[in-house]
């Protein structure tokens, strides 16, 4: 654990990263633990990681990591969890104080959250759009919770290979499909989307068809609500979004940075006022 008496540095890294709601709820965290850390934000690329990390010192405790950055900072990291190298992407950086990082992976650990906190029926099947990197930690956290058969859309084949690849090496195997919605995908209890805002708005209609009685999980937090989030609650259908998988994930990082919990709902409610301001 780290001393709750010193004040110490974390940071979320990537790029863009103007739009990040990370300092916000990181900053709810210190202040309801009643630590004075700090927290910032940096714009950070794959080829310049490395060297960002090199001018860090004692001080720095931990990062958060988005896009571009997960893969290429498990590389860079000491040591990883088992979880981090499974999916082969890290969203978190802990500093030993002594120069050595370790990296490890709460995103899977928030979408698993994220789906219990909505009651989700693990027994039933799951419908996931996107075969990316987070698709591979939503494939991930379905082989730990023991999810029914699952179902992966992806617009490229080959891309999508390290996301089913884990979902095998987890003994829990996904079944790639085409881009298109089929009769599967209606009976599916859970529907999640990892893809890009706007990648799946052409097939909404179809996706959106019977919702009702169903889950839908858009990992899309900003803008929302995503017209699939929309489509889907308008036809009686149950919604998670992107925040909450923001807020669950990050309830782990803080966890690993500075030793202590924090309820879920003093994130959240940090990020929706701040994304009432930016409105």
């Amino acid at each position: 654990m780290s001393d709750p008496d010193r004040s110490r540095r974390c940071a979320v890294l990537g790029s863009p990263i103007s739009h990040s709601l990370s300092p916000v709820i990181h900053r709810a965290a210190y202040r309801h633990l009643g630590l004075d850390w700090h927290y910032s934000a940096h714009d950070v690329g794959e080829a310049d990681l490395a060297s960002f990390l090199a001018t860090l010192d004692a001080d720095w405790r931990g990062l958060s990591l988005t896009m571009p950055l997960k893969r290429v900072a498990l590389d860079l990291a000491d040591d990883a969890s088992d979880i981090a190298r499974t999916v082969g992407a890290a969203n978190t950086l802990i500093h030993d104080g002594e120069g050595r990082w370790s990296a490890d992976n709460t995103d899977v650990g928030g979408v698993v959250a994220t789906l219990t906190e909505h009651g989700v029926d693990v027994t039933g099947s799951v419908c996931v759009w996107g075969g990316g990197a987070t698709a591979a930690s939503v494939l991930a956290a379905l082989a730990q919770m023991g999810t029914g058969a699952v179902h992966v859309h992806a617009r490229s084949p080959q891309r999508a290979a390290s996301a089913l690849g884990v979902a095998e090496a987890l003994g829990h195997p996904a079944a790639p499909v085409a881009w298109a919605v089929s009769e599967q995908c209606h009976e599916a209890a859970t529907t999640i989307s990892t893809a890009p805002a706007g990648a799946v708005d052409p097939l909404v209609a179809d996706i959106a068809e019977r919702p009702s009685g169903r889950l839908l999980f858009d990992v899309v937090y900003a803008p929302w609500p995503t017209p699939l989030a929309a489509a889907w609650a308008a036809g009686g259908g149950t919604v998670a979004g992107g925040l909450d998988l923001l807020v669950h994930q990050a309830v782990g990082q803080v966890l690993l940075m500075t030793g202590a919990s924090v309820p879920a709902g003093v994130l959240r409610t940090a990020a929706v006022e701040a994304m009432g301001t930016r409105t």
